[in-house]
């Protein structure tokens, strides 16, 4: 569904209401203000993929003759909501024009700065895409898309960090991705921080993960980073069921598999000897000829091998059941 515009009753001139004069010190303290610089700074994001429109003519193209994006920003998209999109365009047409540029590469061809998915549903039903044609330079291109994806605030962590990666593998300047996914230099070096040590193939593996959040993807990016956990990984997502999974499940299994490959393995107890679990029993075996000893140690020797002696006919018994049992 095309994005609406719910801010406009907070940023529209003509949508004004009356102002009411506030009690002195209440709108500037406390949660009363973060809320009103949070729906600020939102209204802000919303404006900004509208902003590269303004004044521009709305022409309609043939969805064949448009290309994606030189980089992408999504991992997988969820089937309901682009349905969902395709069915609101077939009643009611397209409400809001995407963003292209003439491709800049081949002649006669274009570009998608931003609107991917209006451009699919376009190709779906076989109609011609409401588009605004301006020529933008690659930097002004990625600043474009990453911020309209800000104002819609649904693409996850490992989306916006694998974005800020691509970006800089393009040889885009640090500032400039800070531009794009409207983010801060410390935040930048999060996200930079776990899509760098993450193997591309892994997080694509996993998908957006949309309920994982940064500390997550830090924690395994960190495990990640040795050789052995890298090949773990790398054995998970190669599993026949793997892809099967949500994207969230996937994650989770990945992240248990190498924890628990990175757990000290229990030695095997050496020929002749047994330890309990607990460690409060330790037994060792000879074997002579007909003879066959047991020597109990550690601190509940006494009373384990008092416990022996008085069920050693039970024992025994157990004993020829399970050897008749066997014949």
């Amino acid at each position: 569904m095309a994005r609406k515009d719910v801010f406009a009753n907070l940023t529209s001139p003509a949508n004004a209401q009356p102002e009411r004069k506030a009690i002195a010190g209440y709108a500037t303290r406390g949660a009363t203000r973060s809320m009103i610089n949070s729906l600020s700074e939102l209204a802000e994001k919303a404006a900004l993929a509208d902003q590269a429109m303004t004044g521009e003519a709305v022409v309609d193209l043939d969805p064949a003759l448009v290309d994606a994006s030189f980089v992408t920003d999504r991992m997988d998209d969820d089937p309901e909501a682009f349905d969902a999109l395709v069915e609101a365009i077939r009643e009611r047409g397209q409400d809001t024009p995407v963003l292209v540029r003439p491709h800049p590469k081949i002649e006669g061809r274009y570009q998608i700065v931003f609107g991917h998915r209006r451009v699919r549903a376009a190709r779906l039903l076989e109609r011609p895409v409401r588009a605004v044609i301006k020529a933008v330079s690659d930097i002004d291109h990625v600043i474009a898309q990453g911020q309209e994806n800000s104002a819609r605030e649904n693409l996850s962590f490992i989306e916006r960090a694998s974005f800020a990666q691509r970006l800089a593998d393009l040889g885009h300047e640090r500032r400039t991705i800070q531009q794009a996914l409207t983010v801060d230099a410390p935040m930048l070096t999060r996200m930079l921080s776990v899509s760098g040590r993450i193997p591309a193939s892994v997080t694509e593996a996993i998908g957006a993960a949309k309920g994982i959040g940064r500390d997550r993807w830090l924690d395994l990016a960190q495990r990640i980073e040795h050789p052995s956990a890298r090949a773990v990984a790398l054995a998970v997502i190669g599993e026949e069921d793997f892809s099967t999974l949500l994207s969230e499940a996937r994650f989770e299994r990945l992240l248990k598999a190498i924890k628990d490959a990175g757990k000290p393995a229990r030695r095997a107890p050496a020929p002749g000897l047994w330890t309990a679990e607990d460690k409060a029993v330790a037994a060792e075996f000879k074997a002579a000829g007909k003879n066959y000893s047991i020597a109990l140690k550690s601190k509940d020797a006494v009373k384990f091998g008092r416990f022996i002696s008085a069920n050693l006919e039970r024992l025994y018994d157990e004993f020829k059941q399970t050897n008749q049992q066997g014949d």
